[in-house]
C-alpha cells in the first residue's frame, strides 16, 4: 500500500512546475549528453577543471556574507564605472570563461548564442525572450573590472539566512564563513520573515543581481518576464532545488515558472558546437537596438 504524504502548501505548489511524466521517459539527451552528465559537481584532485569549479565554490560560500554583499552592493550600483553598448560589453565575453561551470571551457559569448538561438528555434515569435538568451550572463563583465570570478559567476542564494541543502559543496564549502556562527544570519529565517518575497532576499553578489538592477536603472524595454530570468537564473537552490520555498509569495511561482522555462536552454545547450556569430550579430543588434539602445551606464 502507497503512503501518501501530505506535503507543505509551499511545497505543493513547487511540485506543480514540474512534469512528473518525465520521470516515465528515457533520460533526454541534450548536446549529446544525457541530461544528469550536466552540473556534475564530483571532487577529483586530478581533474583540473573540476578542481578549479571546487576552488571557486570554496572561496565563493567563504567569502560570500551579509557584509560583503552590502559592500558589493554599495560599489557597483553606483553605475558609474563605465559606459558602454550592449554588444560592446557582449564582446568582452570573448575573453571569459566562467570558472565556476564543469559543463564548458569555451568563452562565455559562445553560450551566450548557443542559448539565445536555442530559444529563438522554439520561441520564434519572443523575441524579448532571445535577447534574454543572449545577454543573460552580461553581468559577468565584472569580472574585468576588479572583481574576483567567485564573486561574479557560480550558482547564487541568500544571504543572512540557513544555506539551503541543496547548494553545491554545501557540507563543506561553508565552514569558513563567518555568518554561520551569527545568531542573526544562521537560522532557517535569518533577518527574513515567512512568505516575505523571493525578491525582498539578498542574495550572494554575481552576475545576476548585478546586471538585473543594471537594466532596471538604465530602463531597458525588457517584460518583467525577462528581468526575473536574469535575476534568478543561477539560483539553483530555489529554481531546481526546492529549497527556500518558505520565502515565496504567491507572486513568487509565477516568476519560477519562467525561470524554470528558462533553465533548460541555458543549461543543456552547453557543447562545442559554436554558432555563426558573426553572421547573427544582425539580427541581435536589431532587438538591442529594439530593448536596450545606444550606450548605457554600467
Amino acid at each position: 500500500m502507497l503512503k501518501v504524504i501530505d506535503l507543505p502548501q509551499q511545497n505543493r505548489n513547487y511540485a506543480k512546475l514540474l512534469d512528473p511524466s518525465e520521470q516515465l521517459r528515457p533520460e533526454p539527451i541534450y548536446a549529446g549528453k544525457l541530461q544528469s552528465e550536466f552540473r556534475k559537481f564530483d571532487e577529483d584532485l586530478e581533474d583540473s577543471i573540476k578542481e578549479r569549479v571546487r576552488k571557486t565554490y570554496e572561496l565563493m560560500h567563504s567569502n560570500q556574507t551579509v557584509e560583503f554583499v552590502k559592500s558589493r552592493m554599495k560599489d557597483w550600483l553606483k553605475f558609474n564605472k563605465f559606459k558602454m553598448t550592449i554588444k560592446d560589453a557582449l564582446l568582452k565575453l570573448n575573453d571569459l570563461v566562467d570558472e565556476s561551470d564543469p559543463d564548458t571551457n569555451l568563452p562565455n559569448i559562445v553560450h551566450a548564442f548557443q542559448t539565445a538561438e536555442s530559444i529563438r528555434e522554439e520561441h520564434p515569435d519572443l523575441d524579448w525572450f532571445h535577447l534574454t538568451g543572449l545577454i543573460h550572463d552580461l553581468g559577468k563583465v565584472m569580472a574585468f573590472y576588479g572583481e574576483p570570478q567567485w564573486a561574479v559567476v557560480g550558482d547564487t542564494f541568500p544571504v543572512g539566512c540557513a544555506w539551503g541543502d541543496s547548494i553545491v559543496y554545501r557540507a563543506t564549502s561553508f565552514d569558513n564563513n563567518p555568518d554561520g556562527k551569527d545568531s542573526r544570519y544562521n537560522t532557517k529565517y535569518g533577518m527574513y520573515k515567512p512568505q516575505c518575497g523571493i525578491s525582498n532576499l539578498m542574495m550572494s553578489w554575481g552576475h545576476d543581481e548585478y546586471l538585473y538592477r543594471l537594466l532596471v536603472h538604465n530602463k531597458s524595454k525588457l517584460p518583467k518576464e525577462a528581468l526575473a530570468m536574469i535575476r534568478y537564473h543561477s539560483f539553483y537552490p530555489w529554481h531546481a532545488g526546492g529549497d527556500y520555498m518558505h520565502f515565496c509569495s504567491s507572486e513568487d511561482y509565477k516568476i519560477l515558472k519562467w525561470v524554470v522555462k528558462f533553465n533548460k536552454f541555458d543549461l543543456y545547450t552547453k557543447s562545442n558546437a559554436v554558432p555563426d556569430i558573426e553572421k547573427l550579430w544582425p539580427y541581435y543588434e536589431k532587438l538591442i537596438d529594439k530593448y536596450i539602445p545606444g550606450v548605457i551606464e554600467w
